[in-house]
């Protein structure tokens, strides 16, 4: 309880660490390349956690502690962990950093720093040397003993909710002179912990062509939450005295889905830069011009259905489950995209906005709590379309206010890619299948209105904000940061 009590948001169930360094150990192998690091939440305070004897651990689904903690549940022994705060900031990013799972992030760490990241021993505990600060303790092998933790704001923009997570039983904390407790604020992108994407995409960059054969580039979408939406860059090389459709592009797509973190993609797009040499995945809008004027709507929808999505993605009405759609577009240009309506939308809609050319946002009555009525509304508003003048627009996206949704690409991606859940929220005119694959014709209608089982957006503290305002307002430099930093924007 003398450690920084930090409460982000509002409505966070306690003061939480949010850049900690949380290492364990493999039960079966006690060398430090087989350890792990990742960062995940630890709430110090709130709930029902005993003061100054346990700690929440959050850690979310595909993580390697988790391996750890079936095999020390396979033994019935405690796992011993360490959590480690400050220190060099090449250990706090490589908590971050999605590597190969026989990749240690104690060898990454020192691969970046340039030195290795050196260890102390504590009663079978190891204490990173060069960390500010070291709580440790164990988890109990016995798989029932979990407490709630939550809510917490979190980086997709709304409040991960309280469930069941282990807890760790402290030893003790251990701290060096004049430590210092670093921390980020996690919210809806582009926030502090946007710097980390960024750098993990410079990093990993010249690794994605190695690690799988064809793709040439990936973009995790920072601004839809991260791992709601991946952009990738393929290759289509099977036949190329054809003419070019999606066929290597799914052998790419099933590929990514099961690498490392990217297989927690909800929605993957997948283009092939021989239709444009110029096409990269850092050009999010461009990327997806590029996409929505090639797809074919009858054949190249993918779906992954009762699968497993990230933990913090609660466009499920289930924890860790949800749908993929893998959408791959290859071929000349089928269509141009245009900025206009092709006919008048049936009379319930009042109010419609562009988010790009062939992106049409449309203000839908707020949804209900019956999944089924909702369906038959949307599917009676896809049957009043004319599938050929809807050429030019697409995809329509359903939404619960059509001009904020449309303020800039990022809020339209954001809105759209966190709030669907492909096998329940995409609808067409004529549904039907065809050898089992889902059918429609165009437009592609998602419906990215906000459910009632959805974690609730975050909201700024108004007290927080006035307060930031009137230091920004005495302080000339700062003052000058934030205009010249609103002029770049």
């Amino acid at each position: 309880s003398r450690l920084p009590q930090i409460k982000s948001w509002p409505d966070d169930g306690g003061a939480f660490i949010t850049l900690p360094q949380v290492f364990s150990m493999d039960p079966q192998d006690n060398s430090l390349f087989k350890s792990n690091i990742g960062m995940y939440r630890v709430q110090l305070s709130g709930n029902d956690y005993l003061k100054d004897q346990e700690v929440g651990i959050h850690y979310q689904i595909h993580r390697g502690i988790g391996i750890h903690h079936e095999k020390a549940i396979k033994q019935k022994k405690p796992l011993k962990v360490s959590i480690f705060i400050g220190g060099p900031p090449a250990h706090t990013f490589a908590a971050v950093m999605p590597l190969p799972e026989n990749l240690s992030e104690t060898v990454f760490a020192g691969m970046l720093s340039g030195r290795s990241m050196r260890f102390k021993s504590w009663k079978g505990f190891k204490l990173a040397a060069d960390a500010d600060f070291c709580i440790v303790g164990t988890i109990d092998p016995d798989p029932s003993k979990t407490k709630r933790e939550g809510p917490f704001g979190d980086h997709l923009g709304y409040y991960s909710l309280e469930h069941e997570f282990p807890y760790l039983k402290v030893d003790k904390v251990f701290h060096r002179k004049n430590a210092v407790w670093p921390f980020t604020v996690v919210g809806r992108p582009p926030q502090e912990d946007t710097t980390f994407g960024n750098l993990i995409h410079e990093i990993s960059h010249p690794m994605v062509p190695a690690s799988i054969p064809g793709v040439k580039e990936m973009h995790a979408v920072d601004a839809a939450g991260v791992h709601p939406l991946l952009l990738a860059l393929g290759s289509e090389r099977y036949v190329p005295y054809q003419r070019r459709l999606p066929m290597e592009l799914l052998t790419q797509a099933n590929a990514i889905l099961g690498f490392n973190q990217a297989s927690l993609a909800k929605y993957l797009i997948i283009a092939t830069d021989q239709d444009d040499p110029n096409l990269s995945t850092s050009n999010i809008e461009k990327f997806f011009q590029h996409a929505l004027e090639r797809i074919d709507l009858k054949r190249d929808l993918h779906f992954y259905t009762k699968t497993t999505i990230d933990t913090l993605d609660y466009s499920s009405e289930e924890l860790n489950f949800g749908s993929k759609l893998v959408i791959a577009a290859a071929g000349e240009r089928k269509r141009n995209l245009s900025m206009s309506l092709p006919e008048e939308l049936p009379k319930q809609i009042k109010t419609h906005e562009f988010a790009s050319a062939g992106i049409l946002l449309v203000e839908f009555e707020r949804y209900t709590s019956n999944h089924q009525q909702e369906s038959e509304k949307i599917r009676g508003f896809c049957q009043a379309l004319n599938q050929e003048k809807w050429s030019s627009v697409p995809l329509i996206v359903l939404v619960d206010d059509a001009m904020f949704s449309a303020q800039d690409f990022e809020t339209f991606l954001w809105i759209t890619f966190t709030r669907s859940n492909p096998s329940h929220d995409l609808y067409g005119k004529n549904e039907r299948f065809e050898q089992k694959h889902w059918v429609f014709d165009g437009p592609l209608v998602i419906d990215a209105r906000f459910k009632p089982y959805a974690a609730p957006p975050l909201k700024e503290s108004k007290e927080c904000v006035d307060r930031v305002n009137k230091i920004i307002e005495n302080n000339k430099e700062l003052r000058t940061f934030f205009q010249n930093f609103e002029k770049e924007r």
